[in-house]
């Protein structure tokens, strides 16, 4: 009896602790859409950086003052930011790919036995991937990094094009380009917030959908 009482009052304390961290969360990040002064900051693709994702009627992002304090640092942190909302969009992708059973035919591990239809969906997903696999994708993306997509290239404008065509108005590019941080930022979101109700209420997307659980601070019954 004494570990059961501990094991909830511990669950409650943990959820309690989740709970407060989102809306902390949430609330600085609802602050820290704060006008700051403008500058100009130009890259290699012929834009004004600083316009790039101030969106109205929130303006510039800049919760730390970094623009006026550090203005040099501006140019690798909005690359960062940048390839941080390109690997979450296509990790938002992956997420509901696989949520919705659509994997690779074969086997992962065919010494294993081990098929793509094995590995569970959600975060426990990751646990079931045998070392040798963790290793390739880790060795992948590291050669992502350094040479294909180099993080030195601040602009991201690795010569892809858009679905491989070169987007020669400015005024296009700009807004396109506009797009793509916006996307990326909701998708950090969208990306945390999905793994953060996954460890909330022990379900994954797919499962929270079809039992109508939608919400981590409900009862498990409904959107409330």
């Amino acid at each position: 009896a004494f570990f059961i009482s501990s094991h909830i009052q511990v669950k409650s304390t943990t959820t309690i602790i989740m709970k407060l961290a989102i809306a902390s969360a949430l609330i600085a990040s609802a602050a820290a859409f704060a006008p700051s002064k403008q500058a100009s900051f130009n890259t290699a693709l012929n834009v004004n950086e600083l316009e790039l994702g101030a969106t109205a009627p929130l303006g510039v992002y800049d919760p730390l003052g970094w623009l006026d304090n550090e203005p040099e640092s501006f140019e690798r942190r909005r690359a960062v930011e940048r390839k941080h909302g390109r690997v979450a969009m296509a990790a938002v992708v992956g997420t509901i790919v696989h949520n919705n059973h659509i994997v690779f035919d074969g086997y992962i591990s065919p010494s294993a036995g081990l098929k793509f239809s094995d590995i569970p969906t959600g975060i426990q997903g990751i646990f079931s991937v045998p070392t040798a696999g963790l290793a390739q994708i880790i060795a992948f993306c590291g050669l992502v990094e350094v040479a294909w997509w180099p993080a030195s290239k601040y602009d991201g404008d690795y010569g892809v094009g858009y679905f491989g065509n070169d987007i020669l108005d400015p005024e296009e590019k700009a807004r396109k380009l506009n797009v793509e941080l916006n996307n990326g930022r909701a998708a950090m979101m969208g990306i945390m917030g999905n793994m953060v109700a996954e460890v909330l209420t022990g379900q994954t997307m797919y499962e929270q959908y079809s039992s109508g659980h939608i919400s981590p601070f409900g009862d498990g019954q409904g959107v409330f």
